[in-house]
This record gives structure tokens, C-alpha cells and sequence, in this order.
């Protein structure tokens, strides 16, 4: 027996031991190679690709077609699962991977047609950007057929192919999923139409209330349609729940830009950080890029062959977003003598029907039809009908409009023109062709111009569409259909603003006299007031001063409401002490104090506490969202109009004295003190903010995977909170993590016009998707630090300490 023990303990060191020796190899034998010379077909001269201390590639080429090839080669290098996922959710092909959980997001992005029509975009596009995406293209491809080393961890662990080669139409596909990502307006359509199966119109306009100072905007009582039609209700919300995540319920970013009146130096500064989902790898991908007639460097999105936001020899620009509303829902009633057609202003018609074929990883393939009608496809037949879906579910369905999904989007040129313009004019000319999603573009020139412009295809509604875009439209009457877009020239446009300074916070961009609707459901203001505060504070900025305004944590939203909440009549001990902490509090939001969690918490308590019994479990669940709640919070503790009524329970008898706000403040407070005792202890002086506000980057998809989460998921703690400069938006139907940051500023760019060599960045995570590279999480610390790493572009500079010099050639 001792010597059957020793043997099968001596094979399980040999397994071991060959286990961590495949281990290790593998940690090396996937990483890219950085050094050397490599022999490549696509190339006209060699290409030099420098790393930097960072890893950051810095391309140097001898024509724009290399440096567009030797993009696309460090991006299959560093991300190549990334590129792989972008790719499939742009063609609806995850199941293929992931199996059966991903069918649903599949039939929807097929339904959506995405990368049909990126097909038809490619052309629309200019000679020269179909130049570009072919060899950046190439580049990708180049990698994927000389490839020595195995595949990214994903790839084994997911038992996905080696992808198939890259093709220019991924490219415009993922760029019509960005504007995805941040203009999902359809999703607030179909709240109100879920809101009107039990609320009144003017109830609707509470708890979805206008921008504060503007007047509730006027529609029709459309409720009593809706309620006709609570099985197309149904159906919508089973459909949007099977639709990918946008980031529109973290949207936020910030950019300011100050001339030159106004610096130390008498040169602009420009600061941008966009505000995205946390994912890892990060969104982002940082590179330069210097040819002949190009030199570039700043974010670029893997997929896409040029950098979004940067600088080059001569301007620096950045980025927020307008979040226009170009996404309308219309009911398209059926024939019920032909259920292939549908009614429209002249009669009926035929819908346009295709099918799709989607394979499912373990189970046999899956085949639908896909319907559109002359306002686009029908995102209701993505799912089928269950069996006993009532009746209207069989007589309408709903159309999606959306201007991204147009065969002349050539948006994806703009970024293109962006990277070679010299000036305020040319960097207009890229403008023009920028379609989705809209952004509030800031601008700033080595000569001391800056300038403001916010380009899109932002569709014309009629006077006498009384539903403005709000809630979804009868599908056959003509006077909600879109008559045109707003003329580029007249799309908001500032140059050498007399202020010499020009800011954006996703706040209203737009005074009472612009004469065209771009959207009611703007960002609440308080961070572009803080913009303006520190602003204001500084007579001359310096780098130095727009990186502490990057950040700030001071909360104007929690400021806001301490003075109402100070006065609550505590019941318990426990509350009192909560009560007496935050009495000197000032809304910081930092990662060492127990005031933002102490706050945070009540506020979540109390929101559930005012809406839910009115909406219900469902509805409440979806529309507990900070975008939704904190605003229709405020005016009912503030008593607005005589808001307060919501505190009222209904779901007590109605022959009891209703609950004053003053009480359910009470109530809610002793609720979420007692979950965070439950969490983090009894003593309120030890909790601390940053122990719940962790910054998540999820890794997609095994971010959903606890037992490989703990592996590729990255956790740090961040100050902060929705409101804040310094964002980190958590979610509140989270029970889970309720204090979770999963939408933060997915990078900070600061740039000196007086000497762009000064500029800096950061982004949330590493230039590497793999796991096993040091570069995978290397810049997360100083991410969460505010802290940056260098912009240079002189190759003297980026050769020092550099991690290596690799040589394409032909």
C-alpha cells in the first residue's frame, strides 16, 4: 500500500509540476512581441513600432497606409479578444461562443441589422477612408496569419475559433455601436408607455420631470392608447431586456477648454474625460501614429482605425455626449386581412422581410424573420410571442427609427479627417460628416483659437407632433414622421467665445431661443456647475490646477439635499449618530469617510421608499435608475408643486393619516443604517466610502462568472459619486453591490497648446487584454489616483526607456 501511495503521490507531482510548466510557458508564449524584425505582406517601407515605458505603441511610417497596417497590428497583438467581441455583437453571433444565454442579444442585434448596414455604409465612404480601413485591415489579418504564439486565455477558455479574417465592415459596425452605447433614448419611450398601464399623464411627468427651469413639455394624454395596449407593452419590455446594455444610464463626461486669456502660459488648455462603462480591457487603447501628412496620438477604440480623442501637431479636441434624441418607437398597426402588411398614411404596404440564421454553441441553429417598415426594423418580432400574449400583441408591432442606422452614416470618416486637421475650418469639414452619436465637441490650436461644436444627424420633427419624441408614435399617422435633419450650420457652434472659456457636462447645451428641439431629457447640471466654480476660483490655470478639477468630489447633488435632511427627527440612537456626522459634512465624496456612505445609502433607501408603491416591483425595478429618480427625489422632498403627496404609502388604508416625508426620511434612514451594519459593522465611525465604491472594470463576458471574475475583473477603490467632477456612478437596483462604480471617466486627457509634448492621459486599465501581461491593469492605481502618464511624440523622447523596437518590413 506505501508503495501505491508513493506512486500516485509522485504522479501528482509530476502533474503539477507539468501544469505549472505548460503555465509558464504559456504566460510567455502569449505575450506579443515587442522586439525585432518581422517580414509582413500589406507593407509598402518598413514601419518602426517604439513601446514606451507604458506600452504604448508609437508608430512611425513612411505613408498613412502603413501606420493605418501597423494600427491594426498592435491592436490584434494587445486585444484581440476584444476586437474578437466587438465583431460578434456587431453581427449577432455570440451564441456561436457563449451558447444559448446569448440567443436573445443575437436575435436582437440581428433584427437591429447593424452590420447589414455597415455593409451598405462602406459605400458611402470617401476613396480615402476605404484606403485606411483596407489597411488597417490588413494589419489585423497580417497578425492573425503569421502568428506563432497561442491565443488569448479567452479563446481556450471559451472553446472559440481562431477568428476569421477582420473585414473594413467590423469597423463601421463597431462605430455604429458606440453610437449605440450612448444614445439609447428608446429605452425612456418605453418606460412611458410601461408607466401609462397605471399612472396618470401628469403623474408621468413627475416622476420623468423636464431639465430644472424648463417647462414640463406639452404632448398629448397619450396613457389611454397605452393602456390598449399592454400586451405590445409587454412584448417591448421582454425585447429591451434582450437588447446589449448601453451606457446611457452612466452617461456623463466632461470637457472644458480656456484660451489662452485665461492660462498661464497664454496658450489654451483643453481637459476631456469621457464617462463610460468600466470594462476590462478598457474601452480604450492608447497609440500615436506618425506618417507623412499625419502625426497623432491619444485614445483609440480597437476595431476603429484612427484615434477618437487626442491631439496632433496642431489641435487637441475632446469629447461629451449631447444624447440628442434620434431614436423614435412608432406603432405599426397590422391588416388583419394580411399579415404581411402594415398601415401607413397612405394605406397599406408591404413589409420588407428577410430571415436570419443564427448558430447556437451545443444546439441546433435558429431561424426568424426579420420585418421593417418605412421607419425601420421591427424590434418586437426579435422575440417570438409567448402563447398567451394578449390580443394586441398579434394586431401591432413596433418599428425602432434611429439615425445611426442610415446607409450615408459615414461618421466613421469624421474621426479620420479629426487626426489630419490643421485648423478650426478643416476640423469643421470633419464635423459635417460626424452623424452618431452627438457629442459636444470642444477644440483648442496651437495659435490660441478654441471653439465648441456639436455635429449629428439630429432628425426635424413637425409642430404638430404632439408626442415629441417622448413616447411611441401611431406608426400610420404621417404627422409624427421626421421631415429632415437640422442643417449643420445650424447646430450649436461657438468659435473665441467672448467668456474665453467654453465647458460641457452632458448639461443643456441650448438657451429658450435655439430654434430647434434637440431633446428634453438632458443630464441634470450639477457638474458642469462645479466646472464653473473651480473655474471661476483660479484667475490663470496650469495643467497643475485642470488635473485637481479632474479631481474633484465634492457632490453639489448631495449639498443640495443636506440642508433638507439635517432636520430629520432621528428614532434611534443609531441615527442619531448618523445624523450628527453629517452635520459638518460638505458633499465630499472621499474614499475615507463615512458621510458619503452614511448619505448614499439613505438616499437609496428613501427613492425606493417614495416611488415604489405607486409604480410596483416591476416597473420600479427598471426605473430605479439615478437618471430617473433623483431629480422627481428632489422635488418631492423639497415639496415642489405639492410633490410631497409621493411620500405619502398607498399601500396603507386609506382612512390613516398619510405619511409625511419628514417620516418616511425617518423610516428610510434606520433602513439603510441597519443594511450597512449588516455590511460593514456597527460602528459608523469606522465605515468608509471606498470600501463600498470600488471601481469595477467587467470583463465581457466572464465578468458574469464569479469563479473567473475574481481573475479578470478589476477592483480599485474610487471617491466619488454620479454628481460628481470626478464621477463614479453606481446602480441602485444592485442589491448586491449597491455602492459599486461602474460608469467613471473611462479615460482623462489634459492638453497644453503652448507645448503639446506637456500633454497627458490615462485610461482605467492597461494597454493589454491579457490577463498574464503586466500591462493588463497597470494603469488602474493611478487611474483611480488621478495621477497620468506621459503624451509625447518625439521619438527622442518615447525611445527613452522604451520596452521595445519592433521592425515590419515588407
Amino acid at each position: 500500500m506505501t508503495g501505491i501511495l508513493k506512486k500516485v503521490a509522485l504522479l501528482l507531482v509530476a502533474l503539477l509540476a507539468t501544469f505549472v510548466a505548460v503555465a509558464l510557458w504559456y504566460r510567455s508564449a502569449s505575450q506579443p512581441q515587442v522586439d525585432g524584425k518581422l517580414k509582413l505582406e500589406g507593407l509598402t517601407a518598413p514601419v518602426d513600432i517604439v513601446r514606451d515605458a507604458e506600452g504604448i505603441p508609437h508608430i512611425y511610417a513612411k505613408s498613412t497606409a502603413d501606420a493605418y497596417f501597423a494600427l491594426g497590428y498592435v491592436h490584434a497583438q494587445d486585444r484581440l479578444w476584444q476586437l474578437e467581441m466587438n465583431r460578434r455583437i456587431v453581427a449577432g453571433r455570440l451564441a456561436e461562443i457563449l451558447g444559448p444565454s446569448a440567443l436573445n442579444t443575437d436575435r436582437f442585434l440581428r433584427t437591429l441589422g447593424v452590420r447589414r448596414n455597415a455593409e451598405r455604409i462602406l459605400a458611402h465612404l470617401e476613396p480615402e477612408t476605404r484606403a485606411a480601413l483596407d489597411a488597417y485591415a490588413r494589419g489585423i489579418n497580417a497578425w492573425l496569419a503569421n502568428r506563432s504564439g497561442p491565443l488569448p486565455p479567452e479563446f481556450i477558455l471559451s472553446g472559440a475559433p481562431s477568428p476569421a479574417p477582420w473585414q473594413p465592415v467590423d469597423s463601421i459596425g463597431w462605430q455604429t455601436m458606440m453610437a449605440w452605447d450612448l444614445g439609447s433614448n428608446w429605452t425612456q419611450e418605453l418606460l412611458r408607455m410601461r408607466a401609462a398601464q397605471k399612472l396618470s399623464l401628469a403623474q408621468i411627468n413627475e416622476i420623468l420631470p423636464p431639465y430644472p427651469g424648463d417647462p414640463v413639455t406639452a404632448t398629448q394624454d397619450y396613457t389611454l392608447l397605452y393602456r390598449q395596449l399592454s400586451g405590445t407593452t409587454q412584448q417591448l419590455a421582454a425585447v429591451a431586456a434582450a437588447a446589449p446594455p448601453s451606457y446611457i444610464e452612466g452617461m456623463g463626461s466632461n470637457n472644458w477648454v480656456v484660451s489662452g486669456d485665461l492660462s498661464e502660459t497664454g496658450k489654451p488648455l483643453l481637459a476631456n474625460d469621457p464617462h463610460l462603462g468600466l470594462s476590462a480591457p478598457a474601452l480604450w487603447y492608447f497609440a500615436h501614429l506618425s506618417a507623412p501628412g499625419m502625426s497623432v496620438i491619444g485614445a483609440t477604440l480597437p476595431g476603429i482605425p484612427s484615434v477618437v480623442l487626442g491631439h496632433n501637431d496642431r489641435i487637441a479636441w475632446g469629447f461629451t455626449n449631447t444624447a440628442p434624441d434620434v431614436q423614435d418607437l412608432y406603432i405599426e398597426r397590422i391588416n388583419p386581412d394580411n399579415k404581411k402588411q402594415y398601415q401607413t398614411p397612405q394605406g397599406w404596404s408591404e413589409f420588407k422581410t428577410r430571415t436570419e440564421t443564427i448558430k447556437v454553441k451545443g444546439q441546433p441553429d435558429v431561424t426568424f424573420e426579420v420585418n421593417e417598415t418605412r421607419h425601420g426594423p421591427v424590434i418586437t418580432g426579435a422575440l417570438p410571442l409567448v402563447d398567451k400574449a394578449p390580443i394586441d400583441a398579434r394586431k401591432y408591432v413596433i418599428a425602432f427609427a434611429w439615425t445611426a442606422l442610415r446607409p450615408d452614416d459615414v461618421t466613421l470618416q469624421a474621426g479620420m479627417k479629426f487626426n489630419k486637421a490643421q485648423n478650426w475650418q478643416q476640423f469643421l469639414d470633419g464635423a459635417k460628416d460626424f452623424g452618431a452619436p452627438q457629442q459636444n465637441m470642444v477644440y483648442a490650436d496651437i495659435d490660441g483659437n478654441i471653439g465648441f461644436v456639436a455635429p449629428a444627424r439630429v432628425p426635424v420633427r413637425k409642430p404638430e407632433n404632439d408626442l415629441r419624441g417622448l413616447a411611441p408614435a401611431p406608426g400610420w399617422d404621417a404627422r409624427y414622421d421626421w421631415t429632415g435633419f437640422i442643417p449643420f450650420e445650424e447646430l450649436p457652434r461657438q468659435f473665441n467665445p467672448a467668456s474665453h472659456r467654453f465647458m460641457t457636462a452632458n448639461q443643456k447645451i441650448v438657451g429658450p431661443d435655439y430654434p430647434h428641439f434637440l431633446t428634453s431629457e438632458w443630464t441634470l447640471p450639477y457638474r458642469v456647475q462645479r466646472i464653473s466654480q473651480m473655474l471661476d476660483a483660479t484667475p490663470k490655470h496650469s495643467m497643475a490646477s485642470f488635473a485637481e478639477m479632474q479631481k474633484d468630489y465634492v457632490s453639489l447633488a448631495a449639498q443640495e439635499l443636506l440642508p433638507i435632511l439635517r432636520n430629520t427627527v432621528p428614532k434611534t440612537d443609531r441615527a442619531k449618530e448618523a445624523l450628527d456626522t453629517l452635520r459638518g459634512w460638505n458633499g465630499s465624496m472621499a474614499t475615507n469617510r463615512p458621510e458619503p456612505l452614511i448619505f448614499t445609502a439613505w438616499m437609496r433607501a428613501a427613492s425606493h421608499a417614495i416611488f415604489a408603491d405607486e409604480l410596483g416591483d416591476d416597473l420600479m425595478n427598471d426605473y430605479w435608475d439615478q437618471r430617473n429618480v433623483h431629480q422627481p427625489m428632489v422635488n418631492v422632498l423639497k415639496n415642489k408643486d405639492g410633490q410631497g403627496r409621493w411620500c405619502a404609502d398607498t399601500k396603507k388604508p386609506a382612512q390613516t393619516q398619510p405619511q409625511t416625508c419628514e417620516e418616511l426620511l425617518s423610516a428610510s434612514l434606520d433602513v439603510a443604517l441597519d443594511r450597512l451594519v449588516q455590511r460593514y459593522g456597527p460602528e459608523i465611525s469606522k465605515w468608509r466610502w471606498g470600501d463600498a465604491h470600488v471601481a469595477r472594470s467587467e470583463h465581457r463576458p466572464f465578468g458574469k462568472v464569479d469563479v473567473l471574475a475574481r481573475f479578470f475583473d478589476i477592483r480599485v477603490p474610487t471617491p466619488g459619486d454620479t454628481y460628481t467632477v470626478n464621477v463614479g456612478r453606481y446602480s441602485l437596483r444592485d442589491d448586491k453591490e449597491p455602492f459599486t462604480s461602474h460608469h467613471a471617466a473611462s479615460l482623462r486627457a489634459l492638453y497644453d497648446l503652448s507645448n503639446l509634448e506637456n500633454s497627458r492621459f490615462i485610461h482605467s486599465t492597461g494597454e493589454s487584454g491579457n490577463i498574464f501581461s503586466p500591462l493588463y491593469n497597470n494603469f488602474a492605481q493611478r487611474w483611480a489616483d488621478v495621477a497620468y502618464v506621459p503624451m509625447k511624440m518625439r521619438r527622442e523622447e518615447v525611445d527613452k526607456n522604451r520596452l521595445g523596437l519592433l521592425i515590419l518590413t515588407p
